[in-house]
């Protein structure tokens, strides 16, 4: 049932973001106790304000309750990914070039299964981070297809 829900509400919600100029991130849909929740993550450059999300909320809300995808009841949350939001595809990682990033491989490179540093690069399939090693910086690259996951992740200078 979630991956069929999770798809409708894409096909819905997609129309509405395009007019905003906002980007969909991320859409869950996932029992939490004995209720339902849809979340569905928007962004743009710059970050989405609190009126934009409900603006997102009034208008998906309509068209889920005429198109009627989902067969239990459920809480609709639209939200901001939040600082630390996840890089879902190769557009992602092109548009966070220069922000840190932290990744987790399906296998070790080098002897490591996750990577912190500056995205660098995002290349014929491969992603270059810029990583500290101690003291000094260097590149590391990382093919693609062996991200796990990936997010930005926030630093404190």
């Amino acid at each position: 049932m979630g991956m069929k829900v999770t798809e409708k509400t894409e096909q819905l919600v997609q129309p509405i973001l395009e007019e905003l100029n906002l980007q969909l991130v991320d859409i869950e849909f996932e029992k939490e106790g004995k209720n339902w929740f849809l979340r569905v993550f928007i962004d743009k450059p710059g970050g989405v304000d609190i009126e934009e999300c409900g603006q997102v909320s009034e208008q998906l809300s309509e068209q889920l309750d005429a198109d009627d995808p989902v067969t239990v009841p459920y809480y609709l949350e639209v939200s901001s990914p939040g600082a630390e939001r996840p890089l879902k595809n190769k557009q992602d990682f092109i548009n966070h070039i220069g922000h840190s990033i932290y990744v987790k491989l399906y296998e070790p490179i080098n002897g490591a299964k996750s990577f912190e540093g500056v995205l660098k690069a995002f290349e014929d399939e491969l992603v270059t981070i810029e990583v500290r090693d101690k003291a000094r910086k260097k590149d590391t690259t990382i093919p693609y297809q062996k991200i796990a996951n990936a997010r930005l992740a926030v630093t404190f200078n």
